[in-house]
């Protein structure tokens, strides 16, 4: 379905820097991690693992109490061996709290499978990579 694609537009901003574009408008940089700011791809390919998961948890334990801590941290070290380069031992930790009582009893007993359900079914970022699509490049101007 055409309606089910997702895209952004890259932009060449400046030496080794670039800017992604999604089609709402929204703006995000990235480059090489150099003297400037910017995330690196690598970076941005844990924060969107990180991201996927955490929004998929905090809409399944939200339902019961906001809450009161919510970190998620994404490593992967980065590897070059007879497959190139690439991530190994991916690894996304959360650090979720949530206030005393029986909402945050029922938000606690979520935690875990909301998790579960992330990383096996409901994350497309992290699903993609689980699943090893392959990526196919191509050239539109020669």
């Amino acid at each position: 379905m055409m309606d089910d694609l997702r895209s952004v537009e890259l932009t060449r901003i400046g030496p080794a820097r670039f800017k992604a574009t999604n089609f709402r408008g929204g703006e995000t940089f990235f480059g090489t991690g150099g003297e400037d700011p910017d995330f690196t791809p690598v970076e941005l390919l844990l924060a969107a693992i990180a991201g996927c998961g955490a929004l998929d948890v905090e809409a399944i334990t939200h339902k019961r109490t906001t809450s009161t801590t919510f970190e998620v941290h994404a490593e992967g070290t980065k590897v070059r061996d007879e497959h190139g380069n690439h991530l190994a031992g991916l690894r996304v930790s959360f650090d979720i709290a949530f206030p005393d009582g029986p909402d945050g009893d029922a938000a606690r007993d979520r935690v875990q499978g909301a998790i579960e359900m992330s990383r096996d079914r409901l994350c497309t970022v992290s699903r993609t990579v689980q699943l090893g699509e392959d990526v196919a490049y191509d050239v539109s101007r020669p």
